[in-house]
């Protein structure tokens, strides 16, 4: 296939051009180059491309910087998302279209309910959130205006690359620090209770890339483990991974009443067969090795 994809040089969006091209596909990454905000430039790219398929990851993704800046949240992802949409209608109306999006789109529950499928009602909470269940809806809109779109609710994914502005990657670089001698045996956490559902960031590509599958009806998929995994359990696995012991204590900034968002993965793969490989283990561990090397690299830079 010919395979757009924005946001190309984000985490997700350089591993999965680069298993894109290894299953064979001819790819065309665009990030800084393309402004989603600009319609006209989406619909020059995709007239230009003719892709059989456009995976859209262009996105502001930290809730707490859609909470500081709310408007530039709604430019890029709701916005965004309608150009891109509206692009792909004038330009590409046969291409299959995946937008991801995030289970942050429904509001978290108590710790021990059921994981929610897709059947459970939206209720976002941040600005992010609300861009991107608006952007589903505008997904949704399009399939009943005959576009082939497909969407996700991804769940936490993790992996080597990832910012530490998500928590078992702050988790990892701080670890990472301490072992490295370039911080004190010390952290600061917020809620340790709290409940998530975490793969590993090449499951979550495999999940995009079986979606591409024209087989696989349209509709909106979870992409999940199904897992519940306390916050406390991810903090626990990447100390005795690193072999340190750091004293841990509670930032009041950090903290938030404890809750859980898990998803159900069971329509995801009834369609596709799809099964999450990589453990949380293995997947922390990878997370954990990458800080390591990061902050060894920039330790030795000259200041």
């Amino acid at each position: 296939m010919r395979v757009f994809v924005t946001g190309a040089s984000g985490f997700v969006g350089r591993r999965l051009v680069a298993r894109l091209e290894a299953a064979g596909h001819a790819v065309r990454g665009a990030d800084a180059d393309l402004d989603v905000r600009d319609r006209g430039a989406l619909e020059g790219a995709f007239g230009e491309y003719s892709p059989d398929a456009i995976i859209h990851l262009a996105a502001q993704s930290s809730v707490a910087a859609s909470w500081r800046e709310p408007a530039a949240c709604f430019r890029v992802n709701y916005l965004g998302t309608h150009n891109l949409l509206e692009a792909v209608a004038r330009s590409s109306p046969d291409a299959r279209v995946l937008l991801v999006g995030s289970a942050d789109e429904y509001r978290t529950t108590q710790a021990d309910a059921p994981a929610y499928d897709e059947t459970t009602g939206l209720r976002p909470g941040s600005p992010y959130a609300r861009t991107k269940a608006a952007g589903e809806l505008l997904g949704a809109l399009a399939r009943d205006r005959g576009l082939d779109v497909m969407c996700t609710r991804s769940f936490n994914h993790t992996g080597a690359g990832q910012s530490d502005v998500f928590v078992a990657s702050s988790f990892a670089r701080q670890i990472a620090e301490i072992v490295e001698g370039l911080r004190e045996p010390e952290m600061a956490v917020g809620n340790l209770d709290s409940v998530r559902d975490f793969l590993h960031v090449e499951d979550v590509i495999s999940a995009y890339i079986a979606l591409l599958d024209r087989s696989v009806p349209a509709d909106v998929f979870n992409v999940a483990s199904g897992k519940p995994v306390r916050v406390k359990t991810i903090l626990e696995t990447l100390m005795d991974l690193a072999g340190v012991s750091p004293a841990v204590s509670v930032n009041p900034d950090f903290f938030r009443p404890t809750d859980q968002l898990v998803g159900d993965p069971t329509r995801l793969m009834q369609a596709t067969g799809w099964q999450p490989t990589i453990s949380l283990r293995d997947t922390l561990a990878e997370l954990l090795d990458g800080w390591r090397t990061h902050v060894k690299q920039t330790s030795k830079r000259p200041h």
